[in-house]
């Protein structure tokens, strides 16, 4: 089951990668363009290009590092009694809102449509994996009731 989960972000980093590589190449030339010069001391197309085009290199890095990631990331299967942990599929009514989350090592916040429902994928840094990580079916922390495990 997760694997296909797997291969659908695999899709959708690699939709993604092309959309913010082309958009990095677009912004690498306005950059370069002689057209973009400066034609005075408070004209600063250039200089906002060539930080467009830093900050989509570097979208393109961490997007193309994340996919790596995802080529070899293989999930392991939990059962209902075990407790949630990296790589888990995990139902949890949130404030009385059903939610999937997906405990991932990369593309925290990527959202992804898996067997007709949403699934986010949550990354060690967000508190909310930190909450999620030990956590059993039926045991609630705040507001936050764990409710299947797979």
């Amino acid at each position: 089951m997760k694997q296909a989960l797997i291969e659908i972000i695999r899709a959708e980093l690699g939709s993604r990668l092309k959309v913010v590589s082309k958009a990095a190449m677009e912004a690498h030339a306005a950059a370069t363009d002689p057209d973009s010069k400066a034609e005075g001391k408070y004209d600063t197309r250039s200089l906002e290009a060539s930080y467009l085009a830093s900050g989509q290199a570097r979208q393109v890095e961490e997007m193309t590092a994340a996919a790596r990631v995802f080529d070899v990331l293989e999930l392991a299967e939990f059962g209902m009694e075990d407790a949630v942990d990296a790589g888990a599929l995990v139902e949890v009514d949130l404030g009385g809102e059903s939610e999937w989350f997906l405990l991932a090592p990369a593309s925290g916040g990527l959202v992804v449509e898996f067997e007709g429902r949403e699934v986010t994928l949550l990354t060690p840094e967000s508190p909310l994996y930190r909450r999620l990580v030990g956590l059993r079916v039926g045991e609630m922390v705040e507001n936050l009731l764990v409710m299947e495990v797979c």
